[in-house]
C-alpha cells in the first residue's frame, strides 16, 4: 500500500494517508501569542482544513491527542472552544495530557487520526 504525503516539509509531512487512513502531525496555532481559546479555534481550523485536503472531515475523525501546556489553567477554557467545534457531531474519542512543548507560548497541540468515507 502506498502512502501519499501533504504539506511535505523537510523534517516532517502536516499529513500522511494511506488507503483510507488520515494522520495528521502535530497542529497548533499559528499565532501563538494569544490565549488559550484563541489558539484552540485556530488549532481545530487547521485541523479542519487539512482533513480536507485530504478527503475527509471532523466527522471522520478515530482519535485526538491533545497536548496542553497548563491543564489547572486551561483545561477549561480550551473544552469550551472544543465543545463548540464538536456541537454538531458525535464527539471523537481523545485523550488530553499536560505536556512541556516545544515552545513556551506553544499552549495546546493536536494530532489527529481519521479515515476517508
Amino acid at each position: 500500500m502506498t502512502v501519499q504525503r501533504l504539506r511535505v516539509e523537510k523534517r516532517f509531512s502536516e499529513v500522511a494517508i494511506s488507503g483510507n487512513l488520515v494522520h495528521l502531525a502535530g497542529q497548533l496555532a499559528e499565532d501563538t501569542s494569544v490565549g488559550i481559546r484563541e489558539q484552540t479555534q485556530q488549532t481545530l481550523a487547521l485541523i479542519d482544513q487539512l482533513l480536507a485536503e485530504a478527503g475527509t472531515d471532523k466527522r471522520h475523525i478515530m482519535s485526538v491527542m491533545i497536548f496542553i501546556k497548563n491543564i489547572e489553567t486551561d483545561y477549561a477554557a480550551m473544552n469550551e472552544v472544543w465543545d463548540a467545534w464538536c456541537a454538531d457531531m458525535q464527539a471523537p474519542p481523545r485523550t488530553c495530557v499536560e505536556a512541556k512543548l516545544y515552545a513556551a507560548d506553544v499552549l495546546v497541540e493536536m494530532t489527529v487520526v481519521a479515515v476517508k468515507p
